[in-house]
């Protein structure tokens, strides 16, 4: 999972919320495959406690990186989440 630092689209991100990723692929190589979903869901909270936020177009771009190591089967839910959240997010005023 170190071929994801190689990502072109990882050289405008902070290095502080790079470092933050790193941590995180860390630890999501020793978690099973059923759990990678919720492990990537609870990466956002983790970070924003930290007080570091991702844009939009940065958690896209991490989701799909890091996401392109899960299961057939993650990756089929994650996909079903991002589709729910984006028309949550297009019913808000």
């Amino acid at each position: 999972m170190t071929d994801w630092k190689k990502d072109p689209r990882l050289k405008k991100l902070d290095p502080k919320k790079l470092e933050v990723l790193t941590e995180f692929s860390e630890r999501l190589k020793r978690t099973p495959g059923p759990q990678m979903l919720s492990a990537l869901l609870s990466f956002q909270m983790e970070a924003n406690q930290k007080g570091i936020r991702f844009s939009d177009e940065e958690t896209d771009i991490l989701v799909t990186i890091l996401s392109s190591h899960m299961p057939p089967s993650e990756q089929k839910k994650l996909s079903v989440l991002k589709m729910f959240s984006r028309k949550m997010a297009s019913r808000r005023p």
